[in-house]
């Protein structure tokens, strides 16, 4: 086995002597790149924010910014990252780098106040500089600023990248100027160039140090057999709740087994009568590969934490949690999905509505994986999903609700809804269901479908909300709802 070594700002570095469990961060920091900084620990503050050359979707290579403090060094085995540092072009002997075109940018607008944040700010901002599908509006420069779409630029800059940022000098407004005036990357940009090639292979990994285990299987059939050997083996892809878990409760593993780069858990297909999803593609990847073909999915990973998240979250990791409170689960109920899991000896199909059976609690058997997720088609053609939390992003639901309802000539034929927040588990509104399928879609309807709905659940009161409170939330949904369909929809 290869010693394990991550490549940064160009330069291999050996892992060893850090420990299995030692983050991206860490790791950085200890070799004297202190511009990856430690804020919350967690993954909500973009502090730490790097870039990992990974699989792109409209380029062999895509430079996605993910949370260092979350992921594991040894998760990076083989793998390229670039941090704030290594953005700059370095200058001749005697002479001092010369910016990256972001970083010039936020310094002549004024977006580093006391700096600490900024080195994140200006990786999250290199992801996207560098988005391949990134294209400046057709429309002159001083029209386009006057356009009431406040979360794109001029030059086509999203600022959804930055919702997993914080800046605590409360200096917004010129980083949002920074992100809205930087340009394209010139022909002879290296990072640029070296979105043409493919990313590393995933290195099968096996790194051991002060009794602890950090492995990374080169196929589905070897981690499936390696869980049925380690059966306490944690396992993880994105590892933001594995991650925390280190951070802030020091928890840790004698192994963990790494699946996030597995082939058999990549894929993502449509077929006639459903689509798979690999429970290992990260959440901004189904987004931008499915590009809003299901609706309800399209609605949802714009409220699912921050873009820095959905860089390294998963499906099959959201679901694996089993939280009560996962934004995804509402929604793959209210599509009917089912979980494709599998172990050594072979694959099994569970609907979603029948996987959870109590908190943090499925019928997932010890060694078995969830491989995909698949969603049947046709899909419902009224779908919404509603998250009532404290702020609009990057933050945990109080109540997630997620509809999908077919209505043909008035008469609802068929209601789906997905609740979370509210239970447990999370849990399909069975009752509501039964209310509204074969009646009207009308106002007196879904009134009294939104009394049965508020009694859906036994929520509970804590920091986030109170039980009277989700259970308002729940009908106010189903009312908010019907307002918001269109007539054509009604009749």
């Amino acid at each position: 086995m290869v010693a394990a070594r991550i490549t940064v700002n160009g330069k291999e570095t050996p892992l060893a002597p850090d420990a299995p469990h030692t983050t991206v961060l860490d790791f950085l920091r200890e070799r004297g790149l202190t511009g990856t900084k430690e804020g919350c620990a967690e993954g909500e503050c973009g502090a730490c924010s790097v870039l990992v050359a990974r699989p792109g979707v409209n380029k062999p290579t895509d430079w996605v910014a993910v949370n260092a403090c979350l992921v594991p060094a040894a998760a990076l085995d083989g793998q390229e990252v670039i941090t704030s540092e290594g953005l700059a072009t370095p200058g001749k002997p005697g002479t001092p780098p010369a910016l990256h075109p972001v970083q010039e940018e936020m310094a002549v607008r004024g977006g580093s106040q006391c700096g600490y944040c900024t080195p994140g700010f200006i990786c999250s901002m290199a992801s996207e500089y560098y988005r391949p599908d990134r294209c400046a509006h057709a429309e002159p420069e001083a029209e386009a600023a006057d356009s009431t779409d406040h979360e794109h630029g001029p030059n086509g800059f999203d600022l959804h990248s930055l919702s997993g940022n914080l800046c605590r000098c409360t200096g917004y407004r010129p980083i949002r100027d920074a992100a809205f005036a930087v340009g394209s990357p010139g022909e002879d940009d290296p990072l640029a160039q070296r979105r043409e090639q493919s990313p590393p292979e995933p290195a099968a990994t096996e790194y051991t140090q002060d009794g602890s285990t950090f492995l990374r299987p080169g196929t589905l059939t070897e981690a499936l057999q390696l869980l049925r050997e380690r059966p306490d083996a944690v396992v993880v892809a994105g590892s933001t709740d594995w991650g925390v878990e280190v951070n802030i409760r020091s928890r840790r593993a004698d192994c963990v087994v790494a699946v996030d780069r597995l082939p058999e858990l990549r894929a993502l297909r449509v077929e006639a009568d459903h689509v798979e999803i690999g429970a290992a593609q990260t959440l901004t990847e189904i987004e931008r590969r499915l590009d809003g073909s299901v609706p309800l999915l399209a609605e949802l990973f714009p409220q699912f934490a921050s873009r820095l998240i959905r860089n390294s979250a998963t499906l099959g990791g959201n679901l694996g949690t089993g939280s009560p409170i996962g934004d995804s689960p509402p929604v793959l109920l209210a599509l009917e999905a089912s979980l494709v899991l599998a172990d050594a000896d072979g694959e099994r199909e569970v609907p979603l509505a029948d996987y959870f059976t109590g908190y943090r609690q499925s019928v997932r058997r010890p060694g078995e994986l969830i491989r995909a997720v698949r969603i049947p088609l046709p899909l419902s053609p009224l779908t919404a999903f509603h998250k009532i939390a404290k702020r609009r992003f990057d933050d945990i639901s109080s109540v997630a609700i997620a509809f999908a309802l077919d209505i043909d000539g008035g008469i609802v034929r068929k209601a789906r809804i997905g609740l979370g927040g509210v239970a447990a588990t999370p849990i399909r509104a069975l009752a509501t269901e039964a209310a509204l399928e074969g009646k009207a879609w009308t106002a007196e309807t879904v009134e009294a479908a939104a009394r049965v709905l508020r009694g859906e659940g036994t929520p509970m009161s804590d920091h986030r909300a109170s039980a009277i409170y989700r259970s308002a939330m729940l009908g106010q949904s189903l009312l908010k709802l019907h307002a918001q369909t269109p007539e054509a929809v009604s009749s």
